[in-house]
């Protein structure tokens, strides 16, 4: 084919190639492609005339309009840091029960305790709170070591059996074990120990062995439990007659408690969190127990 030719249906001049009996034109740039490119150049000289954009040694054009990004997004922060501090003072302010009656501060809290507790806490207690096999649902009334505001926080600041000097200590000794107990005794133990919140469990217990299971309980639990086994606060000791159960309430499971023991451990927060970080957390944990369905508030937390 020669070059420059015309193509006859088209009427461009052709390039000269032929690809499997196909001729190559040489078709022109159409127009708006031309205004694209056009309209892209002129975008690009005036935006780099009013934006900070070209680099010069050490620092940059700064642009005709004088937008620095750095300083809008520190404006932002400041204004947001503003708007921020006329709740937290409040909340730091203020008692546990004035907060919680100002529906305003209490939304506040539900936001910003959420993302402190999924940062934080959710990790061994779930993102719902319930907790799971040896962690405990925080979504409950029965608390360990109490569940006022002042001794959630508390539990919070200081930890249980953590490196804080102040930390909240328990322990569950190992009766079987260490010998504490003569092991046969044990099972007996255990089965009146799961009678007091479940009595079918021991529906096939002989009078006789309940009882001396109960002097069992009485010699060698009460002391931490209670003659009650409701357990004792200010050790950390859980009540036995509800039927939540930390490690399991299963018969196995509680023999494996018995015979092993348990120690818990929960960290100190208080070089992590801020005071006011910590007493929103203890905010949003009352707020989610009392939010939570009446079957679950029995159950044991720490």
């Amino acid at each position: 084919m020669a070059v420059e030719e015309r193509d006859k249906h088209s009427g461009y001049m052709t390039t000269g190639h032929v690809w499997n009996g196909i001729k190559e034109l040489n078709t022109p740039v159409p127009r708006p492609v031309w205004l694209f490119l056009i309209g892209t150049a002129l975008f690009s000289f005036v935006y780099w005339l009013l934006m900070p954009a070209w680099p010069v040694g050490v620092t940059y054009t700064k642009g005709l309009l004088g937008i620095d990004q750095r300083t809008t997004v520190a404006e932002n922060l400041k204004e947001a840091a503003l708007a921020r501090s006329e709740w937290t003072q409040r909340i730091d302010s203020g008692s546990f029960k004035e907060i919680q009656a100002d529906p305003r501060l209490m939304t506040a809290v539900r936001q910003t305790g959420h993302r402190l507790f999924v940062d934080n806490c959710a990790v061994c207690h779930g993102t719902d709170a319930k907790g799971g096999k040896g962690y405990p649902n925080l979504t409950t009334t029965s608390w360990l070591w109490g569940g006022e505001p002042e001794q959630i926080a508390e539990t919070i600041r200081v930890g249980i059996n953590s490196t804080h000097p102040d930390t909240r200590v328990s322990q569950m000794p190992a009766v079987g074990r260490d010998q504490m107990m003569p092991g046969k005794d044990i099972p007996k133990v255990v089965r009146y120990v799961l009678s007091l919140s479940d009595p079918a469990a021991a529906k096939d217990m002989p009078a006789g062995e309940r009882e001396a299971a109960r002097t069992l309980f009485a010699t060698n639990c009460a002391a931490c439990h209670g003659d009650d086994a409701k357990g004792k606060i200010e050790m950390g000791a859980p009540d036995l007659t509800d039927r939540f159960w930390i490690y399991g309430g299963d018969q196995q499971a509680v023999l494996a408690t018995v015979w092993d023991g348990r120690q818990g451990h929960m960290p100190t927060w208080e070089a992590r969190l801020s005071p006011l970080e910590r007493k929103i957390l203890t905010l949003y944990l009352v707020d989610l127990r009392a939010a939570a369905p009446p079957a679950d508030l029995r159950a044991k937390t720490p």
